[in-house]
């Protein structure tokens, strides 16, 4: 995959910045595009808000003009409002609305403006990093006495990510370009104790899941090994959701 260029939205964050460390190992020539510019662990980092659209447009054609291909994206950021994960009953409407347009709107307006591209390479690969949230309902019990909560905006914006990737790769396949999701399980980020022991025990693999477990998937996903490939929502969560 030498010199196959690919951009990675939040790229500096916990997945984000394995997976590019990942796709730097395999050849890649991994491109970050967050506001966070600090993580001196990545490299090829251009400061992108994903939210603005001009700040999108600049971004893409300024990276066409130097590398002149854009080969993969993966759509990893994760914006939100600062009352992000309030009950649902709480959920103030113009909350949910900016939440929708940050995440769900943001990723179709930097794919859309990315596939105009690999339309005209007849070629390109897409990974959206959603959720077991967006295939599964919660389990309310895993987050009882732990102050921690699972927003209803991820789930509803998740399960339109999903499929919007299976629209996206029925009319795109045609130009050559595959559209593929990943759903990570939960991530071990130093969460309470309480509700890691709760998740662990739900999980067959009995641990939470690591960034690590997630950064080879998104390589296959681009790769020519998964050539024939488009369409899917690729679970990766210990076995959560086959129970």
């Amino acid at each position: 995959m030498s010199g196959k260029v690919v951009l990675v939205t939040g790229g500096s964050g916990l997945i984000g910045s394995e997976i590019i460390r990942e796709l730097n190992a395999s050849g890649y020539r991994s491109i970050n595009l967050d506001l966070h510019v600090e993580n001196d662990l990545v490299k090829g980092t251009w400061k992108c808000d994903i939210t603005e659209p001009t700040s999108v447009d600049e971004t893409i054609a300024s990276i066409v003009e130097e590398f002149g291909s854009i080969d993969g994206l993966v759509n990893n950021a994760y914006p939100r409002t600062s009352d992000w994960g309030k009950p649902v009953d709480q959920i103030e409407i113009e909350s949910w609305r900016k939440n929708v347009d940050m995440q769900m709107n943001s990723v179709f307006y930097i794919t859309q403006r990315v596939l105009s591209h690999m339309v005209k390479q007849n070629s390109g690969s897409v990974v959206n990093i959603a959720s077991i949230y967006g295939v599964v309902g919660n389990d309310p019990t895993l987050y009882e006495n732990t102050g921690i909560s699972a927003p209803a905006a991820y789930s509803a914006i998740k399960g339109g990510l999903i499929n919007l990737t299976r629209y996206l790769a029925s009319h795109y396949g045609q130009h050559g370009v595959r559209v593929n999701a990943l759903s990570p399980g939960g991530i071990f980020d130093h969460q309470d104790p309480k509700f890691v022991e709760a998740y662990e025990r739900r999980v067959p693999l009995r641990r939470m899941g690591n960034p690590n477990d997630i950064a080879p998937v998104v390589q296959f996903l681009l790769s020519d090994q998964a050539k024939y490939i488009t369409g899917q929502n690729i679970i990766v969560d210990g076995g959560y959701t086959a129970q």
